[in-house]
């Protein structure tokens, strides 16, 4: 059966994704731009600023975009939750701007790094109305006006990236004008960014008792956690080798991230539009569907992994001097390093979408959290011995293979992967990735890359099949004349 492409939700979703897209590639041009222009020392500052307040946004909504969706599809007087979510982000934007520059002047020492914290601190309460009327969109399936206003955001700072190269301006000044951009989208949120018949003129105005906020916290608490560990599991990081590390491996790291992310685009858009699919599945019971296509979506998202590492293994050193500049041509061989999570971050999202699917998200909260705390330990420890940026990179991969275990251990128990798949999947992930980085070493990438995956490629597509065909002890048995039976 087709997808009906003029229902609300197909298009609410196409609509999501579609700018999700845009949005990434503009404000990655925006990133590599503004990273070759300035002096290493001055962009690392600004690394340093930017990464301290993304982690702290990534708290300040406290996560109540999943209780407002909720919430306002049960009440009748729409505007009323509206106005009252609203006024709660802008004291949470006000709180976590406090925690912010609390923050920036305790770490750091230097006053490049606490301006640029002042500065990007500012946006924050800013980041909290534009994540209230995102989430009332979503609602409402409204995202179409969600994307078109971050759309011409992400045009915005494209344009301003591509203005330094016409007018310099100092590090302070594009972040002052980055500010700007940020505020003139709210307001362009509020003049035109929001569903049909909500009005969002006269928040403040809400009545907002104490206890109100504190009920909804109590209960939806997980929330906030679950959408902000990921965010904090990257920027902390970048955060650590900030206080250990020189400042030009704050770059390198991050012009890492930036390319690891853009290959994640993939693994997150099939995980996310299966999410619904496999809900529905576990709904209905059927728990063998359900095994099949997390089989073949797995081996898809390895295969995807394994191709993301070998392309960047083999064509790093060449491309990332091109993208970011000849002064960061040594982010080439930590992007390698990064690139080796890749092997189990697409699978281990699959497996996080089915343990939400499964109702199992406090789990899948608790992973997430330990995680994180795995990699800030070994991360800690690791710098204090050896200070190299190689650290953060493994103690990432361990902690994602920790994590991905884990998963694997409750998926095992729920009777939906069996102890072979594990040991498969791990057994050939080494084998694999150990024999090409062997054979790179003899081999010129140009033939080895196609060589390589024309044998992958053509064994993985025959597994596959295999997959789509029928065991014997699943077809039907024949009856006395060698013909099939009715009624196995």
């Amino acid at each position: 059966m087709g997808l009906d492409f003029k229902s609300k939700i197909v298009k609410n979703s196409m609509w999501g994704l579609t700018g999700s897209l845009v949005q990434n590639v503009l404000l990655s041009l925006f990133y590599v731009l503004v990273a070759r222009f300035y002096e290493v020392a001055d962009f690392a500052q600004y690394v340093i600023a930017n990464s301290l307040y993304q982690m702290i946004v990534a708290f300040s909504a406290m996560g109540l975009g999943q209780w407002f969706i909720r919430e306002v599809v049960k009440v009748s007087d729409k505007n009323a939750l509206v106005a009252k979510f609203m006024k709660m982000q802008v004291f949470f934007g006000l709180f976590f701007f406090m925690v912010n520059l609390i923050l920036a002047f305790a770490l750091y020492q230097d006053t490049t790094v606490r301006i640029l914290s002042l500065l990007f601190a500012v946006n924050i309460v800013f980041d909290n109305i534009i994540y209230s009327i995102k989430s009332i969109n979503i609602a409402q399936y409204a995202q179409e006006k969600t994307v078109k206003v971050l759309t011409i955001e992400a045009l915005a700072k494209f344009s301003l990236a591509c203005f330094l190269y016409l007018y310099p301006i100092s590090i302070f000044s594009l972040v002052i004008v980055m500010v700007a951009i940020r505020f003139l989208t709210l307001n362009l949120f509020l003049r035109i960014g929001a569903a049909e018949g909500i009005v969002l003129t006269g928040f403040w105005k809400a009545d907002l008792p104490f206890a109100y906020v504190r009920d909804v916290l109590h209960k939806y608490w997980p929330f906030a956690v679950i959408g902000s560990l990921y965010v904090v599991y990257w920027r902390s990081a970048a955060l650590i080798i900030s206080k250990f590390l020189p400042l030009k491996d704050v770059v390198h790291f991050e012009n890492s991230f930036k390319i690891f992310t853009v290959a994640t685009l993939v693994p997150m858009v099939v995980s996310t539009t299966l999410l619904p699919k496999f809900v529905s599945l576990i709904m209905d019971n059927k728990m063998d569907e359900l095994k099949s296509m997390y089989q073949k979506i797995f081996l898809f998202l390895m295969g995807y992994g394994l191709l993301a590492f070998t392309f960047t293994y083999s064509f790093a050193a060449d491309l990332l001097p091109w993208i970011f500049g000849e002064k960061y041509a040594d982010t080439a061989l930590y992007a390698k390093e990064m690139f080796f999570t890749l092997l189990v971050f697409p699978t281990a999202l699959l497996q996080a979408n089915i343990l939400i699917a499964m109702k199992l998200e406090k789990l899948d909260m608790w992973f997430n959290l330990n995680s994180v705390l795995i990699n800030t330990l070994l991360c800690i420890v690791g710098l204090y011995f050896y200070e190299s940026l190689s650290v953060v990179n493994y103690s990432i991969l361990v902690s994602f293979i920790i994590f991905h275990l884990s998963q694997d251990v409750v998926l095992y128990r729920r009777d939906v992967i069996g102890g072979r798949h594990i040991i498969l999947f791990m057994g050939v992930s080494v084998f694999l990735v150990l024999g090409y980085m062997a054979l790179s070493g003899v081999v010129w990438a140009w033939y080895l890359f196609p060589l390589f995956w024309l044998v992958v490629g053509g064994t993985g597509y025959f597994v596959f099949r295999g997959m789509e065909t029928p065991r014997m002890e699943e077809m039907p048995l024949p009856n006395g004349n060698g013909k099939p039976s009715k009624n196995p």
